[in-house]
């Protein structure tokens, strides 16, 4: 079938004889509207005639076509894209052609050469593809030509000016096929090898004759079709061939080492394996070719520079691909992780906690009677094992590491994180998956304390572009993520980031540099350094435990979400929770955007939360679970005082079927005061033995509290009862049934010497 231009619009620049007379002769045969675009001047640029124009806009006439002149030099950009909605009200297709040469040996270059060239060349393309622009954006279709030279492409004496102009056009044009791309806007550059009245000043009367224009033009019409999706190439044609252009680059070598010089005698020494083009890699974008530096980071900074280290970065070999089949079960080198509490500290800086806030000092003070390491650290110990280039040891998988994305983090503890150790990190490639736009790949994590199973990750991982190898799209293996409950949630906690967030939460180990540095954030489409995704994910694992498990580590058993946006740095991040027994759904906003950031996501909690007075445990509960959620509550609103007054910590064990079913603590000594379920490493003043049932009836009124305590079920240890008269103002925090029942307890066992 035949390419149909009919319906479209297209701006051919300095058509008025040569390539551009062809292009607009080739676009209008095919059904195009043609704006036939020549100032007239001559090849230096001087004068001005409309007869150029005027003739080819009769060609196309008289052979059916559509076509008008337009007489204005490209750096009148606007005036163009205008000519084509006055007459065809629409523009589709722009391709800048036009140029006029000024060739002078370096030396004898002008100012005025010099200005004059960039002028018709560079920012003439770029002026009428800006007015252009919008109009392809508004419409969600465009295709731009560039048209570049072997001169700029390779150099060439006596066309500095005319060199340096063209290569800027490739560069204009890369940029514009990256920002366009969402817009269906293409982007290709030519460097056209044909007869005209510029080439015929640099060769032979009958190569000229020869070179025929018509050879390039079905180039151009091919790449400005609505078919083609070729974006961002870069082309040499002419006599009937045509032949795609990529960069390439040896693997080079990494010649600094941590603590130690480089010099240049380093570089000398290494040219030759710096200049080896064996096992070259051809990278294609600007991310690709930041891999490498990225690695050399991480590796000077872990101190583990092999002897070609380079080669780890550069995965986008000619025989790039994946293969599931000798991936899947394939394992990651075991990584070791050596910490102190130093490093809890610094981790629980960097997800935001802060001395402000009392309630955060147990997971920043080593000396804290309950100090501990947050549950989200877990993450830490296992993502050195793929941060120290581990997956590119992995046979079939043969990626671009600059296009891996973290998609989703899955994290669940078998115990509480030790604030200090040695820990081992085994990795395994669990599944990989195509999903057409990329390849998912699935890495199970498990991180131990010697033999001791501590914590189990699922890093889900997507590699962009390098999808279409065919197997399934799910895998059972993937810890799916899970969609929110269809109404309010039941708490919203919001947080600010400070400036320097990512710049602290990176000294936890991820040092990739699009965090830190702006020209990498650039580079990376990014207008400022991003937050790191696992620094939101420690934001929400913290919000849930302090909202719905009072900071306590040891009731955090899991928690899954899915990276959507990200964060800069100083903006709000609002977490929204929704209770549904022990699982809490939670979604990650920032505040000032509305943008969700995690989504899917949810903490999985050990026991029955605290949840509100209205929702009843459900089968097996203990119903004083409801009460202490209330104690605790108090505590919150009066905490500061209760402890200036009270100055004492209450236990409670309470029983079921003559069984321990829970402990609780209520500290009106430390901090602000707080109620703490499960075991409590402090040492309790006062701790009362009580069955589920007693102390329920108690509380409801339904039972004396002086008949409960003499009771099987009731018990009480009292080692410390000096200032007993004062304690009792811990009774005013409390449900008055409670109140009443309390302050019994306290009188009937309090010693008689009191």
């Amino acid at each position: 079938m035949s390419l149909s231009f009919d319906g479209r619009v297209v701006l051919v620049t300095g058509a008025g004889g040569g390539l551009g007379r062809e292009y607009a002769l080739a676009f209008a045969a095919r059904g195009a509207s043609v704006v036939v675009n020549d100032l007239g001047a001559d090849t230096k640029g001087g004068g001005k005639s409309s007869a150029a124009a005027d003739k080819v806009v009769e060609e196309i006439r008289a052979k059916g076509g559509k076509a008008v002149a337009n007489y204005d030099s490209v750096e009148d950009g606007e005036k163009l894209i205008q000519s084509a909605l006055d007459a065809f009200g629409r523009i589709d297709i722009v391709v800048n052609n036009a140029g006029i040469l000024r060739d002078r040996s370096f030396v004898r270059t002008s100012d005025l050469d010099w200005d004059l060239i960039h002028r018709v060349h560079l920012r003439g393309s770029f002026l009428v593809s800006r007015a252009a622009w919008n109009h392809m954006k508004n419409q969600n279709f465009g295709r731009i030509i560039m048209t570049a030279s072997a001169a700029g492409i390779y150099g060439n004496f006596g066309q500095a000016n005319y060199s340096a102009a063209k290569l800027g056009m490739l560069g204009l044009a890369n940029t514009l096929a990256i920002e366009g791309r969402k817009y269906n806007i293409h982007c290709n550059t030519i460097a056209p090898i044909a007869g005209s009245r510029l080439t015929e000043t640099v060769m032979p009367p009958d190569l000229v004759a020869s070179l025929k224009p018509e050879y390039v033009a079905p180039l151009v019409l091919w790449l400005c079709h609505e078919q083609c999706q070729e974006n961002g190439g870069l082309f040499e044609v002419g006599a009937g061939w045509i032949g795609k252009l990529r960069w390439e680059r040896s693997q080079g070598r990494i010649l600094r080492q941590k603590s130690k010089p480089m010099t240049p005698e380093g570089v000398r020494d290494q040219w030759k394996e710096i200049c080896d083009f064996t096992n070259a890699t051809k990278p294609t974008t600007i991310q690709e070719s930041l891999a490498s530096f990225v690695t050399v980071l991480s590796q000077v900074e872990s101190g583990e520079v092999g002897a070609n280290p380079a080669a780890a970065a550069t995965s986008v070999a000619s025989d790039a691909g994946i293969n599931p089949t000798m991936a899947v079960g394939q394992k990651l080198p075991t990584s070791s992780f050596s910490y102190s509490h130093t490093q809890c500290i610094l981790y629980a800086l960097g997800v935001g906690m802060s001395t402000k806030d009392p309630d955060h000092l147990r997971f920043l003070y080593e000396g804290h009677p309950d100090f501990s390491c947050l549950p989200t650290f877990g993450v830490i110990p296992s993502q050195s094992s793929i941060m120290d280039g581990g997956l590119s040891s992995v046979p079939g998988l043969n990626i671009d590491f600059t296009r891996v994305l973290h998609g989703e983090q899955y994290l669940e503890l078998y115990k509480p994180l030790p604030t200090s150790g040695e820990l081992i990190s085994e990795a395994t490639v669990a599944d990989v998956l195509d999903k057409g736009s990329g390849a998912v790949i699935l890495l199970d994590v498990n991180t131990y304390s010697g033999k001791e199973l501590l914590c189990y990750n699922q890093f889900s991982v997507f590699v962009v572009g390098a999808g279409g190898f065919g197997v399934k799209r799910n895998s059972d293996k993937a810890k799916p993520p899970l969609p929110p409950p269809n109404r309010a949630p039941d708490a919203v906690v919001i947080d600010s980031t400070t400036r320097d967030q990512a710049a602290l939460y990176r000294l936890s180990g991820d040092w990739n540099p699009l965090h830190i540095d702006p020209s990498f954030a650039a580079m990376g489409g990014f207008k400022k350094p991003i937050l790191h995704g696992l620094c939101s994910f420690g934001f929400a694992g913290r919000h849930v435990l302090k909202q719905f498990a009072d900071n306590d580590p040891s009731r955090f058993k899991a928690i899954k979400v899915r990276f959507a946006k990200p964060v800069t740095p100083g903006q709000s991040l609002q977490t929204e929770m929704w209770k549904e027994g022990n699982r809490i759904h939670i979604q990650c906003k920032v505040k000032e955007t509305g943008e969700v950031v995690l989504t899917g996501a949810y903490v999985d909690l050990h026991g029955t939360s605290e949840g509100s007075p209205e929702k009843l445990p459900q089968g097996g509960g203990l119903q004083s679970e409801l009460v202490f959620a209330e104690i605790g509550r108090r505590i919150k609103d009066l905490g500061s005082e209760l402890v200036k007054k009270v100055n004492a910590v209450f236990g409670w064990e309470i029983t079921k079927d003559g069984k321990k079913a829970a402990q609780w603590t209520i500290d009106l000594k430390n901090g602000s005061g707080s109620l703490h379920k499960g075991p409590y490493t402090g040492k309790a003043d006062v701790t009362i033995t009580i069955s589920d049932e007693d102390f329920m009836e108690v509380v409801k009124g339904n039972l004396m509290p002086q008949k409960v305590t003499h009771r099987r079920s009731f018990k009480l240890f009292h080692p410390f009862w000096k200032k007993y008269k004062k304690r009792k103002s811990l009774l005013m925090s409390f449900p008055d049934n409670m109140k009443s029942f309390l302050y019994s307890v306290i009188k009937a066992k309090a010693p008689s010497h009191l």
